[in-house]
């Protein structure tokens, strides 16, 4: 198995490195590499594209910039010569985020995480049910949105918890908020986001999941009404 890639980077000595090191690479087919980001979305309009090695500082476009123009979103491996766009890169739900100049066996582990979950997505494509895939403790796990309770900001992480168990994922409430169904599920508090469907019950303070008492901001409690009526 192979995935087609795309490289996007402005400086065409680095593309030229990472291009060699895609080529050099078996589980990795190069359908072109770009300078900017308008010349990879054309080539994305006519080419299945499943991974892309993406330079963020670009002119014109960033690359954050060209991913917040895609209705569909390949995998994303950020390329930088910059640590501080990391915590960034989680937003837009990033395989990996390598640093230039880039070693060869930690390029190897980003390509091996990509194929991983390009693997998992695809066993379990025949599934029913809506899913979104987190990242926790290195792993990608498929996680059934109907069995999600509520999600909680917890420092620098969010913490999903399900009908099953709950697990840590480096993220932010905002990714999670844009990934999740806005018809199952609201954010009540800057804290909190919660599955309509687990609710029992609720006063002006607090919804109640089970023996949990979820916060409500002070202005959420209508919009929760309007939600429950709904659904």
């Amino acid at each position: 198995m192979k995935l087609n890639c795309v490289v996007v980077d402005d400086s065409s000595i680095q593309r030229m490195i990472i291009a060699k090191l895609v080529n050099n690479h078996p589980n990795l087919h190069l359908i072109g590499d770009f300078s900017n980001a308008i010349e990879a979305k054309n080539c994305m309009s006519v080419h299945t594209v499943d991974l892309i090695f993406l330079d963020i500082e670009m002119p014109v476009i960033s690359g954050f910039d060209f991913l917040d123009g895609l209705k569909v979103k390949p995998q994303i491996i950020f390329i930088t010569s910059k640590a501080e766009y990391a915590m960034k890169a989680f937003d837009y739900d990033a395989t990996d985020y390598l640093q230039k100049p880039i070693a060869l066996d930690r390029f190897n582990a980003s390509v091996k995480r990509a194929m991983d979950f390009h693997i998992l997505k695809n066993e379990n494509q025949d599934e029913d049910g809506e899913h979104i895939f987190i990242k926790s403790n290195l792993k990608k796990l498929k996680v059934f949105t109907s069995k999600i309770k509520w999600i909680e900001a917890f420092g620098d992480y969010v913490k999903v918890v399900t009908e099953e168990d709950s697990n840590l994922v480096l993220s932010t409430m905002k990714s999670f908020e844009n990934d999740l169904s806005k018809d199952k599920f609201i954010r009540v508090h800057k804290s909190y986001i919660i599955n309509i469907d687990k609710v029992e019950r609720f006063n002006s303070k607090f919804a109640e999941i089970g023996i949990t008492k979820i916060p409500l901001s002070r202005n959420k409690k209508e919009d929760l009404v309007r939600a429950l009526a709904i659904n």
